[in-house]
């Protein structure tokens, strides 16, 4: 049987021309998938960043604004032990006595209701905006899987 070119691999449709396209085909389509998921590691990538940026700025402020609130109230109880001290000082009856120290220990009392609660609504505060960043970033995150 004669040898014919159209019939080298054992059928006559198969052209080698049309098998390297499909191949530079194959490999463009694949360079330009890995160039997209680049970009779109490099976007997520990006955005994490800045988003532990953020939480850590938060963190940082909402940490001092804490440190001054508890600051403040351990000054207050301070300056109403030493208020009472001084009112000590002065007492002339054991019924003064039992009366300031009755006075001092319902103030106190008092205070530290107040300094707790003050503590927790700015705690309350403080981890919101903590978490804010976080939420914001899970939020933009799966609007990107909706869309996707």
């Amino acid at each position: 049987m004669p040898y014919k070119p159209d019939d080298f691999f054992g059928f006559s449709a198969f052209d080698p021309s049309r098998m390297a396209q499909g191949f530079r085909d194959a490999a463009h389509m694949g360079a330009q998938q890995s160039r997209e998921a680049f970009s779109r590691l490099q976007d997520a990538t990006t955005d994490a960043t800045k988003t532990v940026e953020d939480t850590f700025y938060v963190a940082r402020s909402g940490s001092f604004a804490l440190g001054l609130k508890a600051a403040d109230a351990m000054r207050s109880s301070a300056d109403l032990s030493i208020a009472h001290m001084q009112a000590l000082m002065g007492v002339r009856s054991v019924s003064e006595l039992v009366e300031l120290q009755s006075a001092f220990v319902r103030r106190q009392a008092e205070l530290t209701v107040e300094n707790v609660r003050d503590l927790q609504e700015a705690t309350r505060k403080v981890t919101e905006e903590v978490t804010k960043p976080g939420r914001d970033a899970a939020e933009r995150a799966m609007a990107g899987f909706k869309a996707a």
